[in-house]
């Protein structure tokens, strides 16, 4: 088997710059008791001011410059670990966080996949950048060897076991995931590479230190192999975004918004699900939270819609009350179906899918200004369909319509029919008479297909035993 380690060395502060509307200023976080506050992590705008990780906060404040202070969250922390975890499960499904600010991902069975090691790992890499987490990446035969050697490199790939040892051997003690006192101990000791610590003989080892450092150090060859704890994707999403200011614009949520329903998305692709219903909940200072419910006629997966439609309903939304918050909770995770679409499909790469453009207009108009049709057992022809509201996403359905009305019906149907002026039509097929309706409106109706002077084709008809004027119902595309 291969592994893959996925570091995640800035973690907690990536986190929060994805929350930022400018990630580029100077930014710290804080941790530690009141008596002695020191910086937890630095991006790289206050890295340039000369403020470094472990830093005083007094002495960072008595420096020139000015940087933004964040308290260091570790639940937030844990969050974006199961976050990352529930994204990779779409590559394999065997993902590990049981090691700290890092992934381990088996990738043996997702090479059939995915590709090449290589194009998977740009695969990876790419996504990872696009949800804002700095990374690196290294695969070895081993999940203990990968996590190593992720300590020192990244993007090597070491496909044997020789390779691997050498590869480690090569490491410094304290790169080797040792015990910070064990490390302390071998460095006494002469001991500088992993090398020298694999070369003392293994009772020796055993004798002077605890059990844990040759069992460390099986799990680093692959002579044992350690049972990991492999993540589970749970059936409810939450995420939160604290915005840190009173918000009263509905433009201002929008980029949270954006962040939001990505990172939904995500999560759904690495469930392989989907979402019908979710909210949106706008939390207040002092009062009760604002909660906008979105809902969509399919579960759907694709950041854009979900954005899209969050989006429509939050501009419609009356919010009584400046914004501090914005949280996004998904508790029905349905199956997810793709639509079906042709091998070759012919419409436009910028061209909208029929699946956005009703769920926009429905964010956009209301939930019942958009409707469907569906076909009702009845030959006069202004009875012959109803409303559906909301309109149906079963294709099965929308096929009987246009079979219906296909190709002897007009799409276009009048409200009620009107007098035809003018000269007189030409008729292309017809009469069709149409007698139905006795028990409530009676029609009897003599209809053609005719092709009148402006060169429209139009649906019309006269009343039987009528040889006057024709009646205009209908036109056809």
């Amino acid at each position: 088997m291969r592994w893959a380690c996925i570091l995640l060395p800035q973690l907690a502060l990536d986190g929060v710059l994805r929350r930022c509307a400018e990630p580029e200023a100077p930014l710290a976080l804080v941790a530690g008791p009141a008596q002695r506050r020191v910086l937890h992590a630095v991006n790289p705008a206050a890295r340039a001011l000369g403020l470094r990780r472990g830093m005083g906060l007094a002495a960072a404040q008595a420096l020139p410059g000015r940087f933004a202070i964040i308290e260091h969250d570790p639940h937030e922390e844990a969050r974006w670990h199961r976050f990352l975890a529930a994204w990779a499960y779409r590559f394999s499904s065997q993902v590990s966080a049981q090691y700290g600010h890092a992934l381990i991902v088996e990738i043996e069975g997702s090479l059939g996949l995915f590709g090449p090691w290589p194009r998977f790992e740009a695969r990876l890499r790419e996504e990872l950048d696009q949800l804002g987490f700095r990374h690196r990446i290294v695969a070895a035969p081993t999940p203990a060897a990968a996590r190593a050697l992720a300590n020192a490199h990244d993007g090597l790939a070491v496909a044997g076991l020789e390779p691997m040892r050498h590869a480690l051997g090569q490491l410094p003690v304290q790169r080797a995931g040792f015990a910070p006192d064990v490390v302390i101990a071998f460095q006494r000791m002469g001991l500088r590479t992993l090398r020298q610590v694999m070369a003392l003989p293994r009772a020796a080892l055993a004798r002077r230190f605890p059990a844990d450092v040759p069992d460390h150090l099986d799990a680093l060859l692959g002579v044992s192999a350690p049972a990991l704890a492999w993540y589970r994707p749970p059936d409810r999403f939450a995420m939160r975004i604290e915005l840190g200011y009173e918000v009263e614009s509905s433009q201002a949520l929008l980029f949270p918004l954006k962040r939001l329903t990505a990172d939904l998305a995500a999560f759904l692709a690495g469930r392989d699900g989907g979402v019908q219903r979710f909210t949106l909940q706008l939390e207040h200072e002092g009062r009760a939270a604002t909660v906008v419910a979105v809902g969509l006629l399919a579960p759907e997966r694709d950041p854009a819609l979900l954005f899209e439609v969050s989006r429509g309903r939050l501009e419609q939304a009356q919010v009584a009350a400046p914004v501090r918050a914005l949280a996004l909770v998904a508790e029905e995770l349905p199956a997810f179906v793709p639509a079906h679409r042709e091998l070759f499909d012919a419409r436009p790469q910028q061209a909208t899918s029929w699946e956005q453009l009703r769920e926009r207009l429905r964010a956009r108009l209301g939930e019942r200004a958009v409707h469907g049709l569906s076909v009702h057992d009845d030959h006069r022809p202004e009875a012959a369909w109803r409303d559906v509201v909301p309109p149906t996403s079963r294709r099965g359905e929308a096929g009987r319509v246009a079979q219906a009305l296909a190709p002897l019906r007009p799409g276009w149907l009048l409200a009620r029919p009107i007098p035809l002026r003018g000269p007189a039509p030409r008729l292309l097929a017809g009469p069709e008479r149409i007698e139905s309706g006795w028990w409530n409106g009676d029609i009897r109706r003599d209809y053609a297909i005719a092709r009148l002077a402006t060169g429209q084709r139009a649906w019309v008809y006269r009343p039987v035993g009528d040889h006057g004027d024709y009646w205009l119902h209908g036109w056809f595309a």
